[in-house]
This record gives C-alpha cells, sequence and structure tokens, in this order.
C-alpha cells in the first residue's frame, strides 16, 4: 500500500519570498524615486549634464562630511539649486557615500551629474593658501609644501628659479620678498614652479608703472624699495605709522647712519627669537643693520602693497628715530637727547606691563650711542 506523498513546509522559503518581494517592492521604489527626480529636476533645471554659466565658486567639503553637509554647501553657494534633490539623486545613482573632502572650484548652476563626479573624482578640488604680509620665504615654503602637497626640494628649487630672477633683476639668491602676500587658489596638481610664478605675477600686477617713475626722485632701485618695505612691514604695527617709520629710515640712509633696525637680526639670526637680546646685535651677517652700513641685501619678508606705498612715499618728517610702546605705536623723535628721554618713558610703560629681565636690568648702562639702543626683552625697541 503505497502512502500518499509528504508534504513539507518550511518557514526559510516563506522568508525567501518575502525576501524577493521586499527587494522588488524597493527595486520598483528606486526606479518611482528616479523618475519623479527627472520629473522634478526637469521642471527647475537643476539636473541637467551642463557644468553651469555662472561664476566659478570656492566650496568646501570637510573631511568626513556626509554628503547632505555638502549639499546643503553646495546650495548655499548656488552651484546646484536643491539640496533636496541632489541627495536624492545621489542616493539613485548609489554615490552618496564616496565623496572626496577638500576645496571645489565649481559653477553656479551645475548639474547633478556634472557636480556628483567632482565630488567623487576629485575633479575641480583647489587649494586655498593665504600668504600674510611680512611673511618671509622661511614661513611661506611650508605653506606651499603642505597645501600644494609638494616636496620641500621641489618648492625650494623655484624660490631661486634663474629666469625669474634675471627678468625681475633681483641680485640676491632667492625671491625672498616678490612673492606677493595674497590668497592664491591653486587648482590640485600645481607644481611649486607654477605657484611660485604665479606668486611673482601677482607682484608685477601690483607693482605700478608710475612707481618706476619715483625710484630716481628717491634714489633707489626697485630691489631697495622692497628691501625697505619688508623692514617697515615688520616694524609697523598701525597703518598710519608706516610712511613715518619709512621716513626714519630713509632720513638714517641720507646722514649715513646705521639702520639698527631690529627685524633685520631677527633675519640674520636664521630662526624667530620671541625678544631680541645685547648678545643677538653681535651675528655676523650681512643682514645684521647693527653692524653694516645701508640697506640689507635684500628683503627680509613679503611686504604689502601699503608698505610699499610707505617706502616710495614716505612721510616728510624729521625724524630719526623712534621706540615702540607696549600698545603698538612709536613714539618719533628728531635729536638723540629727546629720544633718550622718550626711552625713558617708554621704558617705565614696558615696565610697568612686565618686569625687566635679567639680561636687561644688567645692561642698562650700556646703552649705544647712535640711538639704537634697547633691543632687550620687553624692552623700548628705538632707533
Amino acid at each position: 500500500m503505497r502512502l500518499p506523498p509528504r508534504f513539507f513546509f518550511s518557514m526559510r522559503s516563506v522568508e525567501g519570498d518575502n525576501t524577493t518581494r521586499a527587494a522588488g517592492r524597493g527595486l520598483t521604489l528606486r526606479r518611482a524615486a528616479c523618475a519623479a527626480l527627472v520629473f522634478f529636476a526637469a521642471a527647475s533645471g537643476g539636473c541637467g549634464g551642463g557644468s553651469g554659466s555662472g561664476k566659478p565658486v570656492r566650496v568646501t567639503v570637510p573631511q568626513g562630511a556626509s554628503l547632505g553637509v555638502a549639499a546643503d554647501s553646495l546650495a548655499q553657494a548656488g552651484v546646484i539649486r536643491s539640496a533636496r534633490l541632489f541627495r536624492l539623486y545621489s542616493f539613485v545613482r548609489r554615490d552618496d557615500r564616496a565623496i572626496k573632502a577638500g576645496t571645489y572650484l565649481l559653477r553656479r548652476g551645475s548639474g547633478f551629474g556634472v557636480v556628483l563626479d567632482a565630488l567623487r573624482g576629485g575633479k575641480g578640488l583647489v587649494h586655498s593658501i593665504t600668504i600674510p604680509e611680512g611673511y618671509a620665504l622661511s614661513q611661506i615654503l611650508p605653506l606651499l609644501t603642505g597645501r600644494l602637497g609638494v616636496p620641500a626640494e621641489s618648492v625650494g628649487v623655484a624660490v631661486r628659479d634663474t629666469a625669474l630672477l634675471h627678468r625681475l633683476d633681483v641680485p640676491t639668491p632667492t625671491l625672498e620678498g616678490y612673492l606677493f602676500p595674497d590668497t592664491y587658489i591653486f587648482p590640485d596638481g600645481t607644481t611649486a614652479r607654477a605657484a611660485v610664478a604665479t606668486m611673482v605675477r601677482r607682484f608685477e600686477q601690483v607693482w605700478e608703472p608710475g612707481w618706476t617713475a619715483r625710484l630716481d626722485t628717491i634714489a633707489l632701485s626697485r630691489h631697495d624699495v622692497i628691501t625697505l618695505a619688508s623692514i617697515v612691514e615688520k616694524e609697523a604695527r598701525l597703518a598710519e605709522e608706516r610712511a613715518v617709520i619709512a621716513a626714519v629710515y630713509m632720513n638714517r640712509l641720507r646722514d649715513h647712519m646705521l639702520l639698527q633696525a631690529d627685524p633685520t637680526v631677527q633675519y640674520a639670526l636664521g630662526e624667530h627669537q620671541s625678544r631680541v637680546l645685547y648678545k643677538h646685535l653681535e651675528v655676523e651677517s650681512p643682514y645684521n643693520t647693527y653692524k653694516h652700513a645701508g640697506l640689507p641685501p635684500g628683503p627680509i619678508a613679503s611686504p604689502g602693497r601699503a608698505s610699499l606705498v610707505a617706502a616710495l612715499y614716505p612721510a616728510a618728517v624729521p625724524y630719526r628715530y623712534f621706540v615702540a610702546l607696549p600698545d603698538g605705536h612709536h613714539e618719533f623723535r628728531s635729536d638723540y637727547a629727546s629720544h633718550e628721554q622718550a626711552v625713558r618713558v617708554a621704558r617705565k610703560v614696558w615696565d610697568s606691563v612686565a618686569p625687566p629681565s635679567h639680561e636687561e636690568s644688567g645692561r642698562r648702562d650700556a646703552e649705544r650711542a647712535g640711538g639704537a639702543g634697547q633691543a632687550a626683552a620687553r624692552r623700548p625697541r628705538s632707533r
């Protein structure tokens, strides 16, 4: 006698069917979402394939930021019209988790596809580098190396480019002072040579033709002006004092006096000192204006436009000395006797801010003749 066949009921098969159905429903929903996206994007013009015709703008995607955060930034900058539609578009394309952090230069009104491809492939990535006024090459080079991701050696070679040195008629071995302080946007992959050339071109753009005509009047070369401007840049704390400080140094040059500028000593030392002490004034270097007459061989930093103007058009004042006060302003004097009085007053102000250092208190009677004087810690700087 045959028994009827057995029937088995498995929950696994039911779960499998449910999973298949769910996947099918998910696919259907995805397709529906895509269709809806295309419809709305077409209506708004936000999902085109173009790269946009608007003005390029910078958009920064922070490290670890989600696509949602990026979409909000893109919408605020006007690159895309709708952050929500862009997120949906990226979800449908399954590209919502593969964006690269960085700063991008994108055009306003760009299509979703173009923007998403840029974020995924790093297309349009740029590097923003700000060179502050008064920065020396020793500070600029690490910035370029770090931001551009280029070897330090290549930057060192770039600032010694003989073609650029010849074009600018620079007598020193490097382009110190000629990399104009500004904010630069460099595309990803920019070489050190290209970046340095851009900064030099910026200097050439800032330098006005009328300034060249002015050189004969003040009896300085352009290199001399940039050198003087770099000292003014390092000395001045108040904008209105730039031209006066430049005048002090010009007057000292005409009178064949040592410039005795503390920033040149800092440069000669090759490393920043929080305070210039008397022992530092003995450093042997052509940049030490406490020892060598005239301007140093070249700039000690990159001066901004205001300092260049001050060096070209110094104030019509008789001052030959100045001393710094804690609030950043300087007291200017024409003769050494009145300067010494200003120094004594300034010293009291400095001492009220912080006690004098041991070295300073031991050398108060060792003031130099000629007005250079106070180069000790927390001591009034004077010329």
